[in-house]
């Protein structure tokens, strides 16, 4: 079976932490707002627009949703715990796969509190148009909230180096794509406390090697960061 993943064109987003699960462990999908179906011009995803107002039993309230097995199923974390249960990239025991959404939940919490550093007061909003409260909000998340997040999720690396004794789960990827997307907003302040979580930076680097996402790694499939939740402006990680 092929699964249909939904999620905006032309940026990586919250889609990504989806995309890694798939594509690391070989998954069949389709990425159909980026399929030139004659719906979808310059990364305008007129195509999810138009699949958003579809009638389902349950419809998602923004992408990224996956339609797998007759569902749609929204939210990251929620396709992930799916996924991780239905293809093993979870714990086979409840506890296990819990504590593995668990850990998915806490890097989504992380992801919203990026998003607000550039966008703190709406989402509707032009960054220009709230450029001094986000810089207030910066401050904060460089000096405080990245500490926190970053330290908690230090302590939880086994020995062998993954989140889970044995082998990697989604929470890995989703890790590795967090530090990615961390190092590419704030570059400056990443390179100054780096040095604090070496197992974090060593699960970053192993992830980046798995053999099972090289060939994503090369391709057009995997998309750069741009005007997504991570976003990088001079002005908010200022020199140190």
């Amino acid at each position: 079976m092929t699964y249909d993943l939904w999620y905006w064109d032309g940026i990586p987003g919250r889609g990504e932490f989806v995309r890694l699960a798939l594509e690391a462990a070989g998954i069949p999908y389709r990425d159909r707002a980026r399929e030139d179906d004659g719906k979808n011009h310059d990364g305008d995803s007129a195509s999810l627009v138009e699949d958003l107002q579809r009638d389902r039993p349950h419809p998602p309230f923004a992408p990224p949703y996956l339609v797998a097995d007759g569902m749609t199923i929204g939210q990251a974390a929620n396709i992930l715990l799916y996924l991780g249960e239905k293809h093993g990239l979870a714990p086979a025991d409840l506890e296990g796969r819990l504590w593995v959404n668990q850990i998915q939940l806490t890097i989504a919490d992380m992801v919203a509190e990026v998003h607000d550093v550039h966008h703190p007061i709406a989402a509707g909003m032009y960054y220009e148009d709230q450029k001094d409260e986000a810089l207030r909000r910066a401050e904060d998340f460089r000096a405080n909230r990245m500490p926190k997040f970053l330290g908690y999720f230090e302590k939880l690396i086994q020995p062998d180096g993954w989140l889970t004794a044995g082998r990697w789960t989604y929470a890995d990827l989703s890790l590795f794509f967090l530090i990615d997307g961390l190092r590419f907003a704030f570059p400056r302040r990443m390179l100054t406390i780096a040095h604090k979580y070496p197992r974090l930076m060593a699960l970053h680097q192993r992830v980046s090697t798995l053999p099972e996402l090289q060939d994503y790694f090369k391709s057009d499939r995997r998309l750069p960061f741009g005007d997504g939740i991570f976003r990088h402006y001079e002005e908010l990680d200022p020199r140190e």
